[in-house]
């Protein structure tokens, strides 16, 4: 059986990784994202906030192109590509935010992983400090720019707990759209479970979502959890436990992603 390349990803294939030998150029964000540091998104901001070093030099131009021969330096720190691809799910408690670090000195979520990976991970997508549940992280930039791309229309899942008995038209006007605020907010599916319970997915990413319909209706939200991330469920794994994510998972994760336009 041929020995797989050391440091490559499981899913080469799937996301059209170059397995020439001579260095590939790649932009600085998306080198980042690839050693760990952050999505590209994040990375963005952290080259743009110049503490970034190429060879050197302070770089703070996003169409700057590296290879692994580069020195690339964050914070005085040398970085690299990470020999080891990871994708863990966690199951976040309350009371964790999903950053690399807080500045109001708040427990950050990544925090419950470092014992167990050495690899520099960070969230794909993000769950509120107030929220418990589901949420992958990953040191492959590749995936997560393909799962964390509004295009992607992943569902998550989520049981959301009322304090008071729920509105009788909440569910149905979820579903169909609402406004709040000046922004439309559109669950995929709305089913009713009890009179205090929902079972809400949505395929957008907007900021509190769930929370801000609630609140207009009156409703304060007693429990609110992730249960599911596209065909990852989040099963029995107990709040502060993490998993990796096997490789059909993986693999069926980025299936369900649509082609960007």
């Amino acid at each position: 059986m041929k020995k797989k390349k050391r440091g490559s990803s499981l899913l080469d294939n799937t996301l059209n990784s170059e397995s020439n030998s001579s260095p590939k150029a790649e932009r600085l964000q998306a080198f980042l994202a690839h050693c760990g540091v952050a999505s590209r998104r994040a990375s963005e901001k952290i080259i743009l906030d110049g503490r970034v070093k190429v060879n050197g030099s302070v770089v703070t131009e996003l169409g700057t192109k590296v290879t692994e021969k580069d020195e690339v330096l964050l914070d005085g720190k040398k970085i690299t590509l990470e020999e080891v691809k990871r994708y863990v799910l966690l199951n976040k408690p309350l009371g964790y935010v999903c950053s690399q670090s807080d500045e109001k000195g708040r427990p950050v979520a990544v925090d419950l992983l470092r014992e167990k990976y050495t690899e520099r991970l960070y969230n794909v997508g993000r769950l509120d400090m107030f929220s418990f549940g589901a949420i992958i992280f990953t040191n492959d930039g590749d995936f997560a720019a393909k799962l964390s791309h509004p295009s992607a229309e992943i569902e998550k899942e989520y049981i959301v707990d009322s304090s008071l008995p729920l509105p009788r038209h909440l569910a149905e006007d979820f579903e169909r759209g609402i406004r709040v605020e000046g922004v439309f907010y559109k669950a995929k599916r709305v089913e009713e479970i009890n009179s205090h319970r929902l079972r809400v997915v949505l395929i957008e990413g907007k900021n509190r979502e769930i929370r801000r319909v609630f609140e207009s209706f009156g409703i304060a939200i007693k429990k609110l959890c992730r249960v599911r991330i596209g065909t990852v469920q989040l099963g029995d794994l107990e709040p502060g436990d993490c998993r990796n994510l096997t490789e059909q998972e993986v693999h069926s994760l980025l299936a369900l992603c649509k082609p960007r336009a």
